[in-house]
């Protein structure tokens, strides 16, 4: 992990999970976007958060806590990414701070709109799938999502390598070959670890919305871009 800056330079990447494995994974792949002359990347667990965020309950309960935890870092701060891919607390948290919050859904989608006309996601459960696509009505990109399909594997599951590579390039070649996806998007902080080997399994662009969105923070930052 990076040492932080104390002049506002800071990208927090907050994982609203308190599984200290998924924050392990999700700084592991920070790595290629910490570079000389950018701003410090920090990336922290949510320590009273659920082990994974996977109910419409879970997404509601940490709202406040992250946007509570956002102030207290304010002063630090360039830029905020909360790292779970329902996007929990994400106004709640733009309100409560004056620096640029991005969420790791909207950042991840975003992107592959830039790399493909047509993403497919891999969720973890079935049930993420509904609450996952009234997200995308209220971005309005359904016409441009090919399908998503999930590994039927939880947050904590998702530490199996061999089982979760292998689900999550079946399913990826699923949305490839059968809903005509060129370009995917990983459904899920927690799989952070899979982007480069399933990169190479489907041999099409993989998108994983940390990285996206920690992209856009930087960017951010430097430009000195703050916004809704």
């Amino acid at each position: 992990m990076s040492t932080p800056l104390p002049d506002g330079q800071t990208v927090f990447v907050i994982n609203p999970n308190s599984t200290q494995r998924v924050t392990d994974g999700i700084d592991a792949a920070m790595a290629p976007l910490r570079m000389a002359g950018g701003p410090a990347i920090e990336c922290l667990s949510l320590q009273s958060g659920p082990p994974g965020i996977q109910t419409q309950h879970d997404v509601e309960s940490v709202a406040l806590p992250l946007a509570s935890l956002a102030r207290s870092l304010e002063a630090r701060a360039g830029a905020f990414v909360i790292a779970c891919f329902s996007d929990p607390g994400l106004f709640a948290v733009r309100e409560a701070v004056k620096a640029p919050v991005l969420g790791i859904m909207e950042s991840g989608i975003l992107t592959a709109l830039t790399l493909g006309q047509r993403f497919g996601v891999i969720a973890i459960l079935d049930a993420s799938i509904p609450r996952h696509l009234r997200a995308y009505g209220a971005m309005g990109v359904q016409s441009r999502l090919a399908g998503e399909l999930a590994i039927g594997l939880n947050v904590t599951e998702l530490s199996q390598y061999e089982r979760t590579l292998e689900r999550m390039t079946e399913v990826g070649r699923r949305l490839r070959d059968d809903k005509g996806a060129d370009v995917i998007v990983m459904g899920c902080a927690g799989m952070a670890v899979y982007r480069e080997p399933l990169q190479q399994a489907l041999g099409m662009p993989v998108v994983e919305p940390s990285q996206a969105a920690a992209a856009m923070a930087i960017g951010r930052v430097k430009m000195n871009w703050h916004g809704a």
